[in-house]
């Protein structure tokens, strides 16, 4: 199951269109990710026409609320016909069940459900001064996605340096979508706890999120055909 996912942060869906249009003499036609900034200013006719030029769509929200809103806007986002979305771990089993309950359609079909653990920009040190977390970013994610697998989830966004663990906790078809991938030769940007295509597959990733390293990329199909090689082979 393994697929490299990238991440189409534009802020509208002209440079989105535009940017998949690059991708039309590609051997693979890419996993997408739509986030909030390209979701909120494009709304949710983009994950339509995306779609419907042969995409795959993560659809990035990371919904966090009560579990009644969540399992009501996860009904309108099962519409959509997306492949895999998700909300925020934080957010409790009760809330991830109601989720889990909102996207699942009439006839028992639903997208992949996901639950984000740590962001990849959040260090040990910022989860126990900011968030009052008294425990190590590892017991931390570990325990997010035990309770992601509770509440009857897929799988989690870890980084790629907590997929072994998560696996070895919550069992190997759980499933592990990983952003903070960048190159060797590249930038950090602002991510903190980052891996590269190659050793995210090592390590027993089932997803990695690329966005900068390929969006920004001179030529940004080749990034992408490097990404492939380097995580699936």
């Amino acid at each position: 199951m393994k697929d490299v996912i990238i991440a189409c942060d534009f802020g509208s869906a002209q440079q989105a269109l535009s940017f998949l249009e690059r991708f039309g003499g590609c051997p693979r036609k890419p996993f997408v990710k739509i986030g909030m900034e390209l979701y909120y200013g494009a709304g949710p006719d983009i994950v339509r026409e995306i779609k419907a030029r042969g995409h795959r769509i993560f659809l990035d929200l990371k919904l966090h609320d009560i579990p009644n809103t969540v399992r009501k806007t996860m009904q309108v986002l099962s519409a959509l016909d997306v492949d895999m979305t998700n909300v925020h771990a934080a957010g409790t089993i009760e809330m991830m069940k109601a989720a889990r309950e909102g996207l699942t359609r009439e006839d028992g079909s639903r997208p992949l459900l996901i639950a984000v653990t740590q962001l990849t920009s959040t260090s040990e040190e910022r989860m126990r001064s900011d968030l009052l977390i008294d425990a190590t970013i590892n017991e931390a994610i570990t325990h997010y996605a035990a309770c992601a697998r509770e509440a009857g989830l897929d799988g989690v966004v870890c980084s790629p340096l907590e997929a072994a663990m998560i696996k070895e906790r919550c069992g190997k078809e759980f499933l592990t979508v990983t952003p903070g991938i960048r190159f060797a030769d590249a930038a950090a940007d602002d991510q903190v706890r980052i891996t590269t295509p190659a050793r995210a597959r090592e390590i027993g990733s089932d997803f990695i999120v690329v966005g900068r390293p390929i969006t920004a990329a001179d030529d940004p199909v080749a990034a992408y055909m490097r990404c492939v090689k380097d995580f699936i082979g």
